[in-house]
């Protein structure tokens, strides 16, 4: 039961960071790939911090900032890419 809802908040978050970053979401798989990619990313960076999240709101939180996070190195790197 909680694989599910890693996915339904990995698609939330996904979905929030793609329209923060990049004004469109990304598409139902690619959003709940960045979901819980960034909620990884963003559950390792709270732990440098020192933050603990709580809860449901946590998590999302956790994972909204981690997939922003992974967006912005995406398309750095991407841009970089594209300039070789």
């Amino acid at each position: 039961m909680y694989f599910l809802w890693y996915i339904i908040i990995g698609l939330i978050a996904g979905w929030l960071a793609s329209l923060l970053m990049k004004g469109s979401g990304s598409g139902l798989i690619l959003n709940i790939v960045i979901g819980i990619l960034g909620g990884v990313l963003g559950g390792w960076i709270m732990s440098l911090i020192g933050w603990v999240p709580v809860g449901t709101l946590g998590s999302l939180l956790t994972a909204f900032i981690g997939a922003v996070v992974l967006l912005l190195i995406v398309g750095i790197l991407g841009h970089k890419k594209n300039k070789e």
